[in-house]
Order: C-alpha cells, then structure tokens, then sequence
C-alpha cells in the first residue's frame, strides 16, 4: 500500500502591510494550502509569525471570496449586483473612463491604491497605467507622511539599526508599537535580548495593550503627547550626567542649544503633559543612563497625530542624546525603507510620468469626492476612481464625507478585490482579485533588510485575476502604451531586480531572500548621519521635508519638543480616542475570516472604570462616541490600563459592524497636519454618553 503523499513545503512571503514582512513556508496540496509557517532560515522572521498569518488557509480559502465580476444593479449602496463577463467588465470600464476623459480630460480619473498586497508589482503596477494615461496622480499619506517627515527631520535618512541586533542590547524600547500584534518578531528578538543579557523591555503606549503586559517598565502616555515624556527624558541625561557630549560633539549639530532649549523641560513639566508621573520619568531616564547599549523600536502610531512629526523627531533624538548609535545592540530603527533603493521605472511607467499631472491626497479623499477645490489642487472633478489594494470607505478619515462622495450620482467607481468590502458595496464594477499565493511578486521588509519573492504556489478560484492582469488588459482598451504591459510579473521582477543591481529572479530564486543589511558603521551612521553636513540635526529644518507641504509649517518647533497642536478635549468632548490596531485584524483585513472575526467578538470601546462610574456606563453597555463629525454607537468594556480621559477603539471593524452601520473612522478627521500631511486616526476628541 503507497504511503499518503505528504504536502509540498513552499516558500513564500507574507503580502501584508507589516514591517515584518515575514519570510514563509507554505504547505500545498491538491491545489490548496494548508499550514503556514515562519521561515527558521531567515534571520529576521527566525521561524515566527502572527496567528492570523498561520490561519492564511481560511482567507484564500474562504467561500465569501470574490469569483466573478459584478455589475451593480440597484441603487448606489443597495449591494445588489448581478454576475458579468470580463470582457463586458472591461469593455466597460474602458468606454466610461474614455467618457470621462472627454469631458473632463485625463486628470478627472483617480486610480486609488494603497498597501492591501506590499509586493512591489501587484501594488505599484497601477501607477504605470496611471503615468501612461496622464491620469491624476496620489500622494501617498495614510499611513507613513508624519512619521518619515519626523524621522527624517533628525537622520536625513530613511535607515537605521539592524534588528537582528536586539538580543545584543542592554535595553529595549518599545515606544509607540504595540509589537504583539503588530510585528511580533521585534518581541521575539526582544525576549531574547531579556533572557541572554536581562535586557529590561521598555513600552510606551496610551493603552496596557499586550505588549505592554509583557513589558518590565510600562509608561502609559495620554495620546499626543510622546514630546513630551522624551523631552523630560532627554532634561534628566543632561541634567545628571548621563547624555554623551563626546558623541555629540561629533554627530550632532547642536546639543548645547538643545540642552538650553530642554532647560524648563523638566520631568515635571513632562509629567504634568503626558500623564506619566514624574517618578517614573526620572526612573525611565535613570535606566538609560546606566544603560546606553539601548535599542529604540519606533513605531508609527504615536505618530498619528497633528504633532507627529515632531513627536517623532523629539523621541528619536534621545539615542542621540545618550550615544546609543556607537555600540552594537544601540540606537533605533523606525523603517529601513530608504535601504533598497530600488529602480522601479518599469513597475512603474516612472519613464511615462508627467511631473506636470496634479497629485491628490488619498487621506483626503473626501474632500476630494466632494468637490472640494484646494483638495482637487484647482483641477477638474474626480468622476472615475479605479480601485486596489485599498478600503477607503472603512479606513480613510472623515468617512462621513467619502461615503457621501462614493454616492455621487456622477461618479463611477471600479474595485478590484478579493472580498466584498464596504468600497466594494459602494462600486458600480467590482473584479474579483488574486491572493498573494495565486500570483508571482516581490517584497522588502520595512522593519528589516530582506528582499523576499512571493511566487504563485495555486490556481485562483473561479475568475479571479491578479492586479497586474487587471491593469494590463485595462491599458489595451484604453490605448495606453508601456512595454511594462505586456510582460509577465515574474519578467517585470526580474529585470526590476537586475535594474536595481540586486541579481536576477533565478538568482532569488535559489537564495530564497537577499539579506540588504548595511555595514554596522553604515546602518548606526558612523559614517555620518544622511544631511549634508553628516550631522543628526536636533534643529529640525520643516521646510526641508520631503513632500507636500502641509498645516501650519512654520510654527512646529525647532527643537525637539511637545507641540500642542492636536484636537484637544473640550467641555463638550472630555475624552480623546485612539484607534488601535485590534489584534486579530490588520486595518482592514481578516476582517472576513470567522476565526478573526470570533476572536475580536465586536466593536468596543475601552474606557477606564472611573470614567465609567461617572457616566453611569456599565460593562457592555450600548454607547455612544460623537463629535462634530458624526457618532459611532458600540458596546463598552471597562478597562483599568489607560489614563483617566482617554478611549481607546480597537478597530478597524466593517462599517456594517457597528449598531448604526457608521465605523470608527466617522469620529477621525482629514485634516492635512504639518508639515506634509497625513492622517491622524488617533487624534481625537469625543463625547461619551450611554445608548
């Protein structure tokens, strides 16, 4: 009797936006996939990935995938549609966005896309239709404008320390991720560091969320002000002896008008700020000061506010301040995006880019649908979205007003997805789209230093079809002409990597991964920080950051600082709101897997018990969070682990979740902050009342 046949172990990639960006070993078999797992190999993922990860096979396999195209048949919003052909799909597609053209010219068409896949051709592929067609270009802001600007301000480059170092380090600190849930592998190499050198884990946070629960410091910050704890930090090194004066001398460009400047920054001040009490400041900087071997992880989210940009580059200049940067095991690390430097001219169409065409901002895209001028940058109407790898209508700020643009009447609306989501409900064509097992691609890892190919391991259901199809027989019918087009996805990787000097797809291939690291001097800036003068600047040049301006530039403070510019609470809103990452979701995905779904059971809201009595708020209950931008109803749970005054809504939950049908990001606004916007989803005030 043959012996059952034992699943094929493939490898793979993890498509989702993480900064982990995990290396993977996929089972397959009969067609299917089955257990997945973390790569033991590489030396970042080292075998450990997220449990929504390891259930992958329930999302591919979910039988509410998309199959077929949809035609809407009923009004705006109903959900009703009826099955199409592709051709009939395309055709289409292509007759009402030449319409539009006519009308309006090439520019009233916005192909819309952010980081539902992270690999570079299913994901940036669109921009090459876009620059073809002359269509309207977007400035990418959801997710990273405040905290790049910020990091940037500092080091002049986008880098930072190997975190394969971590278990090399006398301190880790955590400020401002929630690393359990959000990249799990910079825990991992944490508790090594714990347990090989009794390295004590630091975590910053607004809520007692699980990193934090693991954490042997905890300091628990009222949203937007992580300023000002790292400037009462940065008073207590100098004041007792503990900055570096030498290594500044060297790499920094002005530490004595710092020092001057953090005079009155006092641990007090501090306190009476962020909600920390001034002991436990005055503790936290003790430990670094006998600790400089320090390593800073820092995260994205306490950047999500009006003053993230400069909460960045305050907390980011206390590895300065204490020399971490020259020991092995020391400094920080935010992203290492700007290490790649990639060539990506022929993903992208870059060669048919017109600097000329408008750029819309995809955090505004309400005003944008809305018809707001100086969102539209003066030009015509957007009257034709075309759709990936995003959901707007769930996750942009002010949903309010982009739900009432997808109802416009005149517009026409084409999403590419994998399942029906709230954008998809709002669309008059919906294609059903590839997951990242079903199509060949290529990755970076943002909180690493690997370049990781994503081949396709099984057949799509039904007629799904992968992005960068989608895009390519779009571009025949609407006459746009790229070579780019009529390439595979596995020709498009391999000549990118061969342009961008990083060997070619056999190569990757037989490798699994390239391993990008810098050299130690490199990656802790040794050889000099990346301005001009080699210096970290503590004096921030705002003006000089890289994007569209935006918000009130020339008042964001020079030095590191806390800049009160956020939406403060009021007599009418006493509390504010952060939107953290729920644990079984990742923003909106896995938000259709039952498994994730039962794990996170519904929408809800933290609130402290004190604040709770005084509201009459019992566990459970129905409540009620409004502010000028409309209401959220959803259940309360009483929570000790955060500031008296603050909520916090683990999100992001379909919009069809809540009692009212209105998500989370109603209550967020789209504000442009400086100095080159973004969205600050955590930056709210809110009122709280039962029912």
């Amino acid at each position: 009797m043959n012996a059952p046949l034992r699943p094929q172990i493939r490898a793979s990639a993890c498509p989702h936006d993480c900064p982990s960006c995990c290396a993977l070993e996929i089972e397959v078999e009969d067609g299917r996939i089955g257990r997945v797992r973390g790569a033991a190999a590489n030396s970042y993922t080292a075998g450990v990935i997220c449990a929504k990860v390891a259930r992958y096979a329930e999302r591919v396999h979910n039988p509410d995938r998309l199959t077929v195209p949809l035609r809407r048949v009923g009004p705006k919003g109903s959900g009703r549609f009826a099955p199409v052909s592709w051709d009939e799909a395309l055709d289409e597609t292509a007759s009402r966005f030449l319409e539009a053209e006519r009308r309006y010219g090439p520019e009233t068409v916005w192909p819309y896309f952010y980081a539902g896949t992270m690999g570079l051709v299913m994901r940036d592929g669109i921009n090459r239709l876009r620059h073809a067609k002359g269509y309207s270009d977007q400035y990418s802001t959801i997710c990273t404008a405040l905290s790049w600007a910020g990091w940037m301000a500092g080091h002049g480059r986008l880098t930072g320390t190997d975190p394969r170092e971590i278990p090399e380090t006398d301190c880790v600190v955590l400020w401002g991720t929630n690393a359990v849930v959000t990249q799990v592998n910079v825990m991992a190499h944490a508790v090594k560091a714990r347990k090989g050198r009794g390295a004590p884990i630091v975590a910053v946070d607004v809520y007692d969320n699980p990193t934090m629960q693991q954490a042997d410091v905890k300091l628990l910050v009222r949203p937007g002000t992580d300023g000002a704890l790292a400037c009462g930090v940065m008073h207590a090194l100098f004041r007792d002896g503990h900055a570096d004066r030498a290594y500044m001398a060297r790499y920094a460009d002005d530490p004595a008008g710092l020092e001057a400047h953090l005079a009155t920054r006092t641990p007090a001040w501090a306190s009476s700020i962020c909600g920390v009490p001034e002991a436990e400041i005055e503790a936290f900087a003790a430990l670094l000061g006998a600790r400089p071997r320090a390593f800073f992880r820092v995260g994205y989210g306490f950047a999500r506010q009006r003053n993230g940009a400069a909460a960045m580059h305050a907390v980011s200049s206390i590895p300065v301040v204490l020399g971490s940067w020259q020991h092995r095991g020391g400094g920080a690390l935010h992203s290492n995006s700007g290490m790649f430097k990639w060539d990506k001219t022929l993903i992208e169409g870059l060669d048919r880019r017109d600097p000329g065409v408008r750029r819309l901002d995809q955090s505004r895209i309400g005003a944008v649908l809305n018809g707001d001028p100086a969102a539209l940058a003066g030009g015509p109407p957007v009257t034709a979205l075309f759709i990936q790898n995003t959901n707007p209508v769930t996750v942009a700020p002010d949903q309010s007003a982009v739900r009432r643009g997808f109802l416009r009447d005149d517009l026409f609306t084409v999403v590419h997805e994998q399942v029906m989501t709230d954008t998809a409900r709002l669309a008059d064509l919906v294609l059903p789209a590839t997951m990242f097992v079903e199509h060949d691609d290529l990755y970076q890892g943002g909180g690493h230093q690997h370049i990781l190919l994503g081949p396709k391991l099984i057949e799509p259901p039904g007629e799904c079809r992968s992005n960068h199809a989608v895009i390519s027989a779009l571009a025949a019918r609407l006459g746009a002409d790229h070579r780019g087009f009529g390439m595979t996805a596995r020709a498009l990787i391999d000549e990118t990597l061969q342009a961008s000097g990083r060997g070619t797809l056999a190569d990757l291939e037989r490798d699994r991964w390239i391993d990008c690291q810098q050299p130690f001097t490199q990656a802790h800036f040794l050889d000099g920080f990346g301005h001009a003068d080699g210096r970290f600047h503590f004096r921030a040049d705002w003006s000089a950051s890289s994007g569209m301006p935006s918000g009130p530039v020339a008042d964001m403070p020079v030095f590191p600082d806390h800049w009160a510019v956020t939406e403060a609470a009021d007599a009418a809103h006493p509390f504010r709101l952060a939107t953290s990452p729920a644990r079984n979701f990742l923003n909106s995905s896995f938000t259709e897997t039952p498994s994730s779904l039962g794990k996170e059971d519904r929408p809800s809201v933290l609130i402290h018990p004190e604040d709770a009595a005084a509201a009459t708020i019992a566990e459970g209950d129905v409540v009620t969070l409004a502010n000028p931008r409309g209401s959220v109803r959803l259940h309360a749970k009483l929570f000790a682990g955060l500031r008296r005054g603050v909520l916090v809504a683990e999100s992001i939950w379909p919009n069809d979740r809540y009692l009212d049908g209105a998500g989370i990001n109603t209550l967020t606004g789209a504000d442009a902050p400086a100095p080159v916007g973004g969205a600050a989803v955590h930056d709210i005030k809110v009122a709280l009342r039962v029912g």
